[in-house]
């Protein structure tokens, strides 16, 4: 009895190291998923005033372009009386043609947002191209796509594309977005490329080189993580510079043929002087459109801005402390009076 005694103590201290080891990997998985979701949330902009009024004008708008062509007109139903001014049958009115402008208005900022995401996702994927790889590469490969960025980048943006629009004898309005996202790509590369450089260079990069790793994992798994703040930032940057160059261009004249955009609905409230005739409801609701979704964008980016650069997210905390350091200062001026 006593040898199986010592046998089954023997056998109980044999898995007793056994279970420790699986606590202690448990353990490990848990610090390595709450380390990977804390990563994730320092990724993430902070909620403020200028975030939650940005989302909801962007996603307002775009529920908008998604929702509001369900409940108005063909907006290329010309039945309608012309000039009619805003009312309760025709919300912003119509134009010289009779047509909706509310039916207009809706379905122009599909097309507004179709060039802006296309172009903003041709600009984001030749940035990679031209930023990301040449940073990373470097040598004769950096030189070679840095020669072409510094070319790009001195070309005049907004001329190209006119020089560009202007000897297509059709416009599309993918066309316009191609040709708005392969010009409008060389600031943000020089941006991603600087960075990429200095991502090359840590530790964590340096270590999967020795191990062997290939390029193409080291840039998606090591690199691209790092640079999504600032991937956003240059994206939504590309998105606001394709719906403004798009709305330049179709006031000029050069927009895509038959489409409606909100930059096609100024061009034809230009063309027959709705302002010198008092047409306020044909070219406001565009412009103000066009102005509001900027803005939700530009306040989107500046909340990211606030991830990339430290002196912004820090800035905050900074100014609470000085305030609090004054509110101190002056009780204690107000204590020994």
């Amino acid at each position: 009895m006593s040898n199986e005694h010592n046998n089954t103590e023997v056998l109980d201290n044999s898995e007793a190291p056994e279970q420790n080891s699986d606590s202690t990997s448990q353990k490990v998985v848990r610090i390595e998923k709450t380390d990977r979701f804390r990563g994730i949330k320092e990724m993430l902009p902070a909620m403020s005033f200028k975030l939650g009024a940005g989302l909801t004008i962007v996603i307002g708008t775009i529920l908008f372009a998604i929702v509001a062509p369900y409940f108005s007109q063909d907006p290329r139903n010309y039945d309608n009386a012309v000039f009619l001014p805003p009312s309760g049958e025709h919300i912003l009115g119509t134009n010289n043609l009779g047509a909706d402008l509310f039916a207009q208005l809706s379905a122009g900022a599909g097309g507004s947002l179709m060039v802006g995401l296309v172009a903003g996702g041709i600009a984001i994927v030749m940035s990679l191209i031209f930023g990301v790889v040449s940073g990373y590469l470097g040598g004769w490969t950096d030189e070679f796509l840095s020669l072409i960025t510094n070319i790009m980048l001195v070309i005049p943006g907004l001329p190209l594309v006119i020089v560009i629009a202007s000897y297509m004898e059709q416009r599309s309005m993918w066309l316009i977005a191609v040709i708005l996202g392969f010009t409008s790509w060389a600031g943000s590369a020089i941006v991603l490329r600087l960075q990429a450089r200095s991502l090359r260079n840590r530790d964590y990069t340096a270590a999967s080189r020795v191990a062997g790793e290939r390029t193409f994992r080291i840039v998606t798994v090591e690199i691209l993580p790092n640079l999504l703040p600032l991937l956003a930032a240059q994206f939504l940057g590309a998105v606001i510079l394709a719906i403004l160059s798009e709305a330049g261009l179709s006031f000029l004249g050069l927009g895509p043929d038959g489409a409606i955009t909100w930059g096609t609905i100024l061009n034809q409230a230009s063309q027959h002087n709705a302002f010198q005739m008092g047409a306020w409801w044909w070219f406001v609701p565009p412009g103000l459109m066009i102005a509001l979704f900027g803005s939700g964008l530009a306040m989107i980016n500046l909340s990211i801005d606030e991830i990339i650069n430290p002196k912004l997210r820090n800035a905050p905390q900074a100014v609470k402390q000085v305030r609090k350091a004054q509110k101190a200062a002056r009780a204690a001026a107000r204590a020994q009076n």
